[in-house]
């Protein structure tokens, strides 16, 4: 061919550009690089509220980004992990994993039933060397090199009267592949958890109780094909909430810790049993069907109010959210729709042990109730404007007005004790501070993956260990009859970096002429 001849490049057709593709995809550096992409891109679940865990921040940060929300929305930062995108990374690392292990665990299984290969003609050439002479016969040196190494647990074959191969480490191998294969279970877990697994959290005061279903939780996130109607049907009633805290040394940093906290509940399972137990932070409510977890509790001032005839407006228990360590904790009450001439609410303290610091305000000096004040704010206006959902613990003030004082000279404020009451302004009739409860905050959680993503995490711990702990190695030992013996040369060879590799070589050839010396 001239130099001056077109050179005609082969055409690989759509097939061809198939296999391309499929190898580039199932290669283990895409597969790395997908598990990366798919940390990465998991980072806005944790920048962005999400709209399955906690709908109501979601809707709050949305209405204070007027701009960059609604297209933050449309690419999924608020909806993550159910997104288009990430769906996509998640089924191609999927298949580039499966893609990986098979054609490998077929090699294995060949490597695993084959023999180790021949011994190399010159073994000082390899990683590690070394000789000796010893008496006896290569037949007699032979067999006492197979004994040799096959003590030390190798697969040892002989391809000839003057030389034996060994190997050992093939645990390396299936480690990696078990590790490899474990992300993949690891994979599918996540999913099943993700498609027919739910968690919901609900806040119940002493006293209350919660059922199992949807209209009864405070959060409520399904998974894709969670049927909502066949929601096991069990009762969890909590009967007293406790917490115990250190009183002891008051001015030190252990004055007001809590010592513990539990909640001691009743339980209707689905098929009718009754039982009672108890729930702490690391010891959660086992049922079929459910997994309950003590994630929180606090105050529940119990507040009572009716309008200027008499009629109950509001009644019952209100969870306050504790801000500090001594429990000085915040909420809000929403009368409602029923209040009259228009709706209102009211924010406020809940002070377990109350105290007016002069540059502070108001505070709680202890968590326990020693001491407990109620201290509100009066808002009249619309309670949800444009439906907008709402914490339990806050009050949207943004479409409310401020109520003040008969003389309009400051905003109207209540500073009550248990037991007592106040006249509320413009004929909205009276509200009474009757006592408090302690709520306890449940999270409510059904994963039917999480058995088999247990398993695919400790599998995968354990094949990592025995990727990075155990050697790949091939020791061979050459003889050839000298003058005054048999001549051994000893080789080993090592696929990753192997210190060690050496010294059992030089093992291997002590061992054996050691044999010599005594037989």
């Amino acid at each position: 061919m001239t130099s001056g001849d077109d050179v005609t490049q082969p055409r690989l057709g759509p097939v061809g550009y198939l296999r391309w593709g499929w190898r580039q995809l199932t290669s283990m550096r895409t597969a790395l690089f997908l598990l990366l992409l798919l940390s990465v891109a998991a980072v806005p679940g944790s920048v962005f509220p999400q709209r399955s865990l906690d709908p109501a921040r979601t809707a709050d940060w949305l209405a204070r980004h007027e701009t960059t929300g609604p297209w933050l929305d449309r690419l999924g930062a608020f909806d993550v992990y159910s997104s288009p995108w990430f769906s996509a990374i998640y089924l191609l690392l999927f298949i580039s994993l499966i893609g990986c292990i098979v054609p490998r665990t077929a090699v294995h299984w060949r490597a695993m039933r084959g023999r180790p290969p021949r011994a190399p003609r010159r073994l000082a050439r390899l990683e590690a060397h070394a000789d000796g002479v010893v008496e006896g016969s290569l037949e007699d040196v032979r067999e006492a090199a197979v004994r040799v190494l096959r003590g030390r647990r190798y697969r040892v074959a002989s391809h000839d009267d003057v030389s034996v191969s060994a190997e050992t480490g093939y645990l390396k191998e299936t480690g990696n592949l078990v590790f490899h294969s474990a992300l993949v279970t690891l994979i599918i877990g996540v999913a099943i958890g993700h498609l027919w697994g739910w968690k919901a959290d609900v806040i119940v005061p002493a006293g209350d109780s919660f059922v199992n279903t949807v209209t009864r939780y405070d959060t409520y996130a399904p998974g894709p094909l969670v049927d909502e109607t066949k929601l096991s049907p069990f009762v969890v009633k909590v009967d007293e909430m406790t917490a115990d805290f250190n009183d002891r040394k008051p001015g030190t940093q252990t004055f007001g810790q809590p010592r513990d906290f539990e909640a001691r509940v009743s339980v209707a399972d689905a098929d009718g049993t009754e039982y009672t137990d108890v729930v702490k932070v690391n010891h959660p409510l086992e049922m079929d069907d459910a997994t309950v977890f003590l994630l929180g509790n606090g105050y529940a001032p119990v507040v009572t109010v009716k309008d200027a005839d008499g009629e109950v407006l509001y009644e019952g228990p209100t969870p306050f959210l504790a801000q500090d360590g001594n429990y000085r904790s915040t909420g809000a009450i929403k009368v409602g729709a029923a209040s009259t001439p228009e709706q209102f609410g009211f924010v406020g303290l809940f002070l377990p042990t109350a105290h007016i610091d002069p540059q502070q305000g108001p505070i709680s000096l202890f968590p326990d109730t020693r001491e407990p004040k109620l201290a509100l704010s009066l808002y009249t206006g619309e309670i949800f404007p444009d439906g907008r959902p709402q914490s339990v613990f806050t009050l949207d003030t943004a479409s409310m007005q401020k109520v003040e004082t008969t003389d309009g000279k400051d905003q109207l404020r209540l500073w009550l004790s248990p037991g007592e009451g106040a006249k509320l302004p413009d004929g909205r009739g009276t509200i009474t501070f009757d006592g408090m409860e302690r709520w306890a905050g449940f999270s409510v959680r059904h994963d039917p993956g999480k058995e088999l993503t247990l398993v695919s995490a400790l599998a995968a711990l354990a094949g990592l260990i025995a990727t990075l702990t155990i050697k790949r190695r091939r020791v061979f030992v050459r003889l050839t009859e000298a003058a005054d013996g048999v001549r051994i040369d000893v080789g080993g060879m090592s696929r990753d970096d192997d210190e060690g590799l050496a010294d059992v070589v030089a093992e291997v050839r002590d061992e054996l002429v050691g044999e010599s010396r005594t037989s």
